[in-house]
């Protein structure tokens, strides 16, 4: 299992949405620190940045994966217009 890490960015987002998608997102995240390379739809490998997105409804998560230190960092979590700038 991985250890996900969050940038001070994601939790100050996460603290600042409603509850009940913080829940979700945290739900979301936790399962992909189970299996981070296991196949799942809503994760894509990003063009211009060497991390990774992660959809759930209308927010995405921008998170990169380190393998050898078994780390997810999460970098950024905003809503979908909002976190690719």
């Amino acid at each position: 299992m991985f250890v996900i890490e969050f940038s001070k960015a994601a939790r100050k987002s996460l603290k600042a949405m409603p509850r009940n998608t913080a829940l979700l997102v945290m739900e979301k995240i936790e399962a992909l620190a189970i299996d981070p390379l296991a196949p799942n739809n809503n994760v894509r490998k990003l063009t211009n940045h060497p991390g990774y997105r992660l959809r759930i409804g209308d927010w995405r998560v921008v998170y990169t994966l380190h393998e050898q230190a078994l780390l997810i960092a999460v970098v950024r979590i905003a809503p979908r217009g909002d976190v690719y700038q």
